[in-house]
């Protein structure tokens, strides 16, 4: 039984920093590939970061530079850290994952079978 669960969103200033958490359970990061999205609102969901299981990275141009995607194996905990946040940063995130499938690509929101609730995120 797969679960993911987000931690670690709040309220911060602009330029602000944040790290979220998803704790994952009923697979290993070896078996799936993972992934932040998020949705503001009034507007879609949208892919922040994932990371192959392994190990390669992707940022989207939004958050490059300023966001790190990691993860923890032992602890089977994916990381965001969000540095000189933005108000446009503000939405909810939600961690995903998904094992390896070749029907679409890792950088489309249909890839990801499993998501967790969503962590809130307000940047002013």
């Amino acid at each position: 039984h797969v679960q993911l669960v987000e931690s670690g969103g709040g309220s911060v200033q602009a330029g602000g920093s944040l790290r979220l958490s998803c704790s994952a359970s009923g697979f290993t990061f070896d078996e799936h590939d993972m992934g932040w999205y998020r949705q503001a609102p009034g507007n879609e969901c949208e892919l922040a970061s994932t990371i192959r299981r392994d190990g390669a990275t992707y940022y989207a141009d939004s958050v490059k530079g300023r966001f790190t995607i990691s993860l923890d194996a032992a602890a089977n905990t994916l990381y965001l850290q969000m540095d000189s946040l933005r108000p446009e940063d503000t939405a909810i995130y939600y961690c995903a994952s998904a094992a390896y499938n070749s029907n679409w690509s890792r950088l489309e929101k249909r890839y990801y079978k499993y998501w967790g609730q969503g962590t809130q995120v307000t940047v002013s």
